[in-house]
């Protein structure tokens, strides 16, 4: 009896261990075909490879150190094996390119073949997805499989900022590990920008002796006005730099794991911290800085270099020759973003460069200064790469765009015949939300969630196919004004990093939320086991208004797949009692919703979703606009002016934008109809370039056709207030009947004098239209 027992569970064991594990790899592989049976790995496990070749070596000895680091057995490499084997092939035939890769795993013996060293690499990420994520006594085994494996964008990035908050080397390798275990190959190291320099520069001490360091008061804001140095650094508690020694083993670190480093330095704007340093290459009167009256060096300072200055571009070239001998990228990014030209408008030498280089404008100005650098880069067989600003005034020669601000800029470099990366604010802004701001740690704003990552299209459909060419790929950007510490990095990286490195990676049309989902499911258990933080889910219900027929709907989603949405429509607290979700519902008066999310039929802690919606004669009603408003603020869709819901001092919320041009909507009320007032709502956004509009002019009609005018409302809030605020331009008069109502808002036209923007076009924000 005790022996038949113990042979029983000797069998179950046995099965269990030979159990076909499910095979769950991110990025999802081209092909995939998973076969009866397992790969164990027992003491007679060699590895084959071609040990005279050192860059192969590099990739075998990685794969052979991460098995023992989960084992603690160690495997022998050898040319000629027999037996159990684990085999790496480099063959220029395998047609798979230079990152793919082709992968065998039987019970006998795993085959890689690559035609370049990095496809090696990524076969190994797929192998090591399979294994436990830490230390375990188990006996290892891989899944029998074969994979065809290839990239589908050649860059597949992310960006750490390091400069308004410095991070250690050892967080940057973290970062470095996270990027190569989903085969991404690209990072860009923001080294230098306004709140502090991060880069050992030899010929030029101060840049770390003195720019690298602040005051330690830049708590929870980004206002500049926080950032601030000062000669001797008595008070200046804040910040550090990378020497060029641990530079150099970074970058080593990286290349081992197939994965490039663009280094960047921002220029010419956003210099504040150089500028601390060596005041002398900005337009800023040397007399007038911190070293000779010894204060602080604080909101007042000038931020760019100064583009009539030959001396500062020589300063910028000695600095990138110390770059460009550490980082040996194909890439330089001298950023180009954001430059507050004020400071060259009241240069005398920038005024002076423009006459001599007839320049028309400071735009041109910017982009003398750009196409400068460029030469200077391209004598020393590199590429720049900026922002999309870089385009105005005119792009260099060769310039690669990245564009930040939407995909316009992309989409005019690509058509333009240059090549771009595109890392849109949304969704590929990672300091954004990726859950309910109610519940997750504090961020820049925005809500870039994890569906909405892994939703993300690169190529716009407004390119033609040669066109298409020029997308190089894409990445994300991890700006850290709120984020301070190791943890808070991986929260706001983790699991969006895995569902990026999967848009960038795998084939379009394989790509599916649910079987991501799924996929990631194991990841997140690995991040656990290994300490690492991250989001564990978004939990936040959105209510979104549609109008279908001339009724307003409200539907409510979600995500989380495991959630189940709970609603009330009068303002009371949901529950698992209240009426659960199963499709869209009407809207027939005014109302307010709150819904709510329950994981396995326990309500997840926080406050619900709420959305009042106020009815009136306009609301669900046709509506058609004379000028478009722009596809970076859709809001709600064509509807948002009738959809019931008002918009909020959130410019990024239930706003139709219009950038230079006016506003010109008309409404169909389907039937004549009796009212006595119309009501626009408009926002005021000094900060964020947003202005109410000069006047607003209502107009009815009962053909649509012939239109009475019943009022001009002008504004009279000036446009120098800086608070956030709304206002409802309405005109009332005697109750008339009619059909269409015209509502037209002059756009201020352009950002007015003193403004950061002056001269540039002005944004007017607009919603809702009521009639009542």
């Amino acid at each position: 009896m005790k022996n038949g027992f113990l042979t029983g569970l000797f069998v179950w064991a046995i099965c269990l261990l030979n159990a076909q594990p499910q095979v769950r790899i991110i990025p999802k592989p081209v092909s995939l075909q998973q076969q009866e049976g397992v790969f164990l790995f027992d003491k007679s496990v060699q590895v084959q490879a071609p040990v005279a070749r050192k860059d192969v070596m590099g990739v075998v000895n990685y794969f052979t150190n991460a098995v023992k680091q989960v084992s603690g057995n160690t495997l022998p490499v050898k040319t000629a094996v027999s037996g159990k084997t684990i085999r790496f092939h480099i063959e220029p035939t395998a047609d798979v390119g230079t990152e793919g890769y082709r992968l065998l795993v039987t019970p006998a013996y795993i085959e890689i073949r690559a035609g370049k060293p990095a496809g090696l690499f990524y076969a190994v990420q797929s192998l090591l997805q399979t294994l436990p994520a830490i230390r375990t006594n188990q006996v290892l085994q891989i899944p029998c499989m074969t994979i065809t494996d290839a990239p589908r964008f050649k860059w597949r990035g992310m960006m750490l900022d390091v400069s308004r908050h410095f991070f250690s080397p050892e967080l940057v390798k973290e970062f470095i590990d996270l990027l190569a275990s989903y085969k991404m190959n690209t990072f860009h190291w923001h080294l230098a920008d306004g709140a502090g320099w991060r880069i050992e520069i030899k010929k030029y001490p101060k840049l770390t002796g003195l720019a690298a360091w602040r005051v330690d008061d830049w708590g929870k804001s980004w206002d500049w006005s926080q950032v601030r140095f000062n000669a001797d650094r008595s008070k200046a508690t804040y910040g550090g730099f990378y020497t060029q020694e641990q530079v150099k083993e970074i970058v080593a670190y990286a290349a081992a794991r197939q994965v490039t480093i663009v280094p960047e330095i921002e220029m010419p704007g956003h210099s504040e911290a150089a500028m601390a340093a060596y005041p002398e290459y900005s337009c800023l009167p040397h007399k007038h800085s911190f070293q000779e009256s010894g204060d602080f060096y604080g909101k007042d300072v000038h931020p760019n270099y100064c583009a009539g200055n030959d001396s500062a571009f020589i300063f910028l070239q000695n600095i990138l020759k110390e770059v460009m001998a550490l980082f040996p990228s194909q890439y330089i990014h001298v950023g180009g973003d954001e430059v507050d030209k004020t400071s060259w408008k009241q240069c005398a030498r920038c005024q002076q460069r423009m006459k001599t280089e007839g320049l028309k404008n400071e735009e041109e100005l910017q982009s003398y200064f750009i196409h400068r650098m460029e030469k200077f880069l391209i004598a020393h067989q590199r590429k720049l790469i900026g922002w999309d600003e870089i385009l105005e005034g005119g792009l260099a020669p060769q310039a690669t765009v990245m564009s930040w601000r939407g995909e316009s800029g992309g989409i005019k470099a690509a058509q333009m015949n240059h090549d771009v990366v595109m890392s849109p604010t949304g969704p590929l802004y990672f300091d954004y939300y990726q859950g309910d701001p109610e519940t997750e740690p504090l961020a820049f704003g925005g809500f870039n969630t994890l569906k909405r990552v892994y939703n993300y299209e690169p190529i716009p459909a407004a390119l033609n196919k040669s066109q298409a060419a020029h997308i190089l790929g894409a990445q994300a950007n991890l700006w850290t004004e709120q984020i301070s510490s190791h943890e808070h990095v991986e929260y706001m990286i983790l699991p969006r990093m895995p569902a990026l490195a999967e848009v960038l990676w795998s084939a379009k049309e394989s790509r599916n939320w649910s079987d991501f989902n799924q996929r990631l499911q194991p990841h997140l258990e690995g991040f656990e086991q290994r300490g690492l933080r991250y989001s564990k889910g978004n939990f936040k219900v959105d209510i979104n208004p549609q109008v279908v027929n001339g009724k307003l709907l409200v539907s409510l989603e979600t995500e989380n797949e495991e959630g189940v949405i709970y609603y009330t429509t009068d303002g009371t607290e949901p529950g698992t009692g209240s009426p659960r979700y199963e499709k869209p519902f009407e809207v027939k008066g005014s109302i307010t919703v709150k819904a709510a999310l329950a994981i396995h039929n326990s309500m997840v802690r926080g406050r619900p979703a709420q959305q009042s919606f106020t009815l009136n004669k306009a609301t669900g009603r046709p509506l058609q606009y004379a000028t478009p408003y722009s596809k970076y603020y859709p809001a709600n869709g064509p509807f948002t002016l009738v959809d019931g819901i008002r918009g909020t001092t959130d410019a990024g919320k239930q706003w139709h934008a219009f950038n230079g041009t006016d506003l010109v909507a008309t409404v169909d009320l389907g039937l004549r109809t009796t009212a006595g007032s119309i009501t626009l709502g408009c926002l005021q956004h000094y900060g964020q370039w947003i202005f109410f509009p000069q006047w607003v002019t209502f107009e009815v009609s009962d053909d649509g056709k012939q239109f009475t005018e019943i009022a001009m409302v002008r504004n009279t809030v000036p446009v120098a207030d800086k608070a956030p605020q709304t206002k409802d331009f309405t005109a009332r008069f005697d109750p008339r009947s009619f059909r269409y109502v015209r509502v037209t808002a002059k756009n201020l036209g352009q950002c007015p004098k003193g403004h950061p923007g002056e001269g540039q076009a002005a944004w007017l924000f607009c919603d809702e239209i009521t009639v009542e």
